[in-house]
């Protein structure tokens, strides 16, 4: 494989499960060590409910962004443990995901990024436990539909319903006021959708309901110490390689209420060069998203020690 045209993609919220990580932490030190640290560093015993569950508290946003990032970046460090060297020519995280992407590629560090994700996850939580909203996912209209639509039930309830995630081809998410959400899973239908599903979350995230838990976490980040990543890493608002600190600073401020562009920020890479995208992290979400982007690109999810093992033996 051609690291120069490779990108490493880190996953977002949704992607977590029971026993993520546990198999890197009991076979390697330094995903072990990576574990440990993030345990002292939160006060909080984040392994253990990442190796045991159970899964109603992995399941909570504040502990579920804190866990993704840390189990991204423990496989991460095995992954360059064992690979010396090896370094993709681009890297992106979908949501939350975009911390770990920021973290792997020096712009922020460890303590700093698990900081940020536990404040972030934190902040959401009780915004949506003040003000609930709902998301709902919808497959096989275009995009600009489902944007007119959102646009269409905003106007005529008064209520707030906006695009959250372009996902891929075929598969949007929407996130608002509970009622706003409910009617446009009506008219979505109505429209032609395979599928309109409300999914199972209080919280509206990448819409304007955010917006105090945006307010509060562009305290945490304009305090946080953030560098000029080393490798680029291309940023969910803008679909577009994030340059500088200040470009970083930015992306994070308007992260939280904004949709993530997900279907542009993998077209920015391939248009790049990218022919590889390997997943770093729980689960291979993102791996079936760039499946539905482009299915020509080579797609690896390191979710595992048997799926690490199975990669590095295709590298010898």
């Amino acid at each position: 494989m051609d690291w120069q045209t490779s990108a490493a993609l880190f996953p977002g919220q949704g992607s977590q499960m029971v026993g993520m990580g546990a198999d890197f932490a009991g076979e390697f030190a330094i995903a072990r060590q990576t574990f440990e640290q993030a345990d002292d560093i939160l006060n909080l015993n984040l392994s253990r409910i990442c190796f045991n569950g159970p899964s109603a508290a992995l399941d909570q946003t504040e502990i579920t962004q804190p866990a993704l990032y840390v189990c991204s970046i423990a496989i991460w460090r095995v992954l360059n443990e064992l690979l010396r060297g090896a370094q993709p020519a681009w890297m992106a995280g979908h949501s939350l995901g975009e911390f770990s992407a920021l973290a792997a590629a020096g712009a922020l560090s460890f303590e700093a990024g698990l900081r940020l994700v536990e404040a972030r996850g934190r902040f959401m939580q009780q915004a949506g436990e003040r003000n609930p909203g709902a998301m709902a996912a919808i497959l096989a209209l275009e995009i600009t539909d489902v944007e007119a639509l959102c646009a269409e039930v905003s106007a005529e309830s008064g209520q707030t319903v906006v695009l959250a995630n372009d996902n891929c081809p075929g598969q949007a998410v929407v996130s608002g006021d509970i009622e706003a959400v409910d009617r446009l899973i009506v008219r979505a239908t109505e429209a032609g959708a395979r599928r309109a599903v409300k999914l199972a979350v209080s919280v509206a995230a990448h819409s304007p309901l955010m917006a105090p838990a945006a307010e509060r976490f562009r305290e945490s980040v304009q305090s946080t110490a953030i560098s000029a990543p080393a490798t680029p890493v291309v940023g969910n608002v803008r679909a577009r390689p994030l340059a500088s600190a200040a470009e970083i600073q930015t992306e994070l401020d308007q992260q939280l209420t904004r949709s993530v562009r997900w279907t542009e920020s993998m077209g920015a890479i391939i248009d790049a060069g990218a022919q590889t995208f390997i997943e770093i992290g729980s689960g291979t979400v993102l791996a079936g998203l760039m499946r539905r982007i482009d299915r020509s690109k080579t797609r690896v999810s390191l979710h595992s020690v048997r799926s690490l093992e199975t990669f590095l033996e295709s590298q010898a």
